[in-house]
């Protein structure tokens, strides 16, 4: 298990223009080839919007991009003819297969806070694709075929526990509260690598929302 805490993300975003970012993989000038990828995963990213403030439109290509709101709503646009106001609960997935060009914006009039992460496909090309499932219901997951990977979403009290799934790649995300994982607390932020899981266990400290990706 490698547990990656909060203040060790690479900073990033424009806080001038509204937008503060925290990337837990190599993400931009923030370059090391030591932490590249786990498993599919591409990037964890904290993002905090203020009212008003965005990505612009751009682009991305042979990545499966999930969106996972935390506060706020986030406004989404892209090229193939979407346009959606994600919520918190919501997941919203991009699959930008060939080639899509999108823009990301808070128009609402409280600040934003999502996690997006992006998953490497097994097979690269293909058409763009979108969903948005509303309101995921807890413990229901979310299936990512085209990179062989599957969401769980665990919105848990204090003193629950919940299995980590067993397999060769799992990433557990702290959303919010804290949670112990194994011999570890993660806070919220905090996150751990687990390689060949095998009945691993979560028990929250104290009510908590947490994020897991079980990947092949």
């Amino acid at each position: 298990m490698d547990v990656r805490r909060a203040d060790e993300r690479y900073p990033g975003g424009d806080p001038a223009a509204g937008i503060t970012s925290r990337h837990a993989f190599s993400f931009g000038p923030h370059y090391d080839p030591d932490n590249l990828r786990f498993g599919a995963l591409l990037a964890c990213n904290e993002e905090r919007l203020e009212p008003g403030a965005g990505f612009d439109e751009h682009p991305h290509s042979h990545t499966e991009i999930v969106t996972w709101v935390v506060e706020g709503e986030l406004t989404h646009r892209d090229s193939a003819g979407h346009e959606t106001v994600v919520r918190a609960g919501d997941v919203q997935r991009l699959s930008a297969a060939g080639g899509v060009r999108h823009v990301e914006r808070n128009d609402a009039a409280v600040p934003l806070t999502f996690v997006q992460m992006w998953l490497a496909p097994l097979d690269s090309g293909g058409d763009p694709a979108y969903e948005i499932v509303r309101g995921i219901a807890d413990s229901t997951p979310y299936a990512v075929p085209e990179a062989g990977a599957m969401l769980h979403v665990r919105r848990l009290s204090a003193g629950e526990r919940t299995a980590v799934p067993d397999g060769a790649y799992v990433y557990v995300h702290v959303v919010r509260g804290d949670v112990r994982l194994g011999e570890e607390t993660l806070g919220a932020g905090d996150a751990a690598r687990v390689t060949d899981a095998d009945g691993v266990d979560a028990v929250a400290v104290t009510r908590a929302e947490v994020l897991v990706w079980e990947m092949v």
